[in-house]
């Protein structure tokens, strides 16, 4: 297990995953917490079972794999439902985050939890992904399809963005090119290296 967790945060369309992917390119783990989401309602998984039994066929695909943006336009629209998903949802998840997380053996290992609202426990230190929420809502509906009142009803479920600010050790703003993004990332992972000591092994090694 890395001794030292570096956690990310951000809301929806802020980059988290672009973020992430250039700490792999250092050879960093990284456990996301999308990710594991999306896994435990994966086919098979009792989880998605669960599902089809409250919210019906309409939220599975015609191969019965869930329909994630009609499942989300449900749970989006009542409050009740989404703390239904979330109740069945999150301690699984957070089981195969608890386990991503021991067998890491880089350095330092990144946790990605865009439902940070706090400080993560788990992290020993937050970098939070920012971007302007006109941002968000743009990407949001690109990428996922989407229309703009559904990415904001998920923006509006999320921490409010000056509030994530405010738990951040580090901050990324995400608002340029993906050039600049990497080069803030790369500045990052030699600090974290620096605050596990690995930074002077490998100076060392260097000379």
């Amino acid at each position: 297990m890395a001794d030292y967790i570096v956690g990310i945060a951000g809301g929806i369309g802020s980059g988290k995953t672009a973020v992430s992917e250039r700490f792999r390119v250092h050879g960093i783990d990284v456990v996301d917490a999308d990710v594991e989401a999306r896994r435990v309602v994966a086919a098979g998984e009792p989880a998605l079972a669960e599902i089809a039994t409250r919210f019906g066929a309409a939220v599975l695909q015609p191969d019965g794999t869930l329909d994630r943006a009609a499942l989300r336009e449900r749970v989006f629209s009542d409050v009740r439902e989404r703390r239904w998903l979330e109740r069945l949802t999150h301690p699984r998840i957070n089981s195969r985050i608890a386990a991503g997380l021991l067998a890491a053996a880089s350095p330092y290992a990144i946790l990605v939890n865009p439902l940070m609202r706090q400080r993560d426990p788990r992290a020993h230190r937050i970098l939070v992904v920012d971007v302007p929420e006109s941002v968000q809502v743009q990407r949001t509906t690109d990428r996922d399809g989407v229309t703009e009142a559904q990415a904001r009803a998920v923006l509006a479920s999320q921490i409010d963005r000056a509030a994530r600010l405010e738990f951040a050790d580090d901050v990324i703003v995400n608002d340029g090119s993906l050039a600049d993004l990497q080069a803030a990332v790369d500045r990052l992972h030699r600090r974290y290296l620096q605050c596990t000591g690995a930074q002077k092994q490998v100076d060392r090694v260097d000379r």
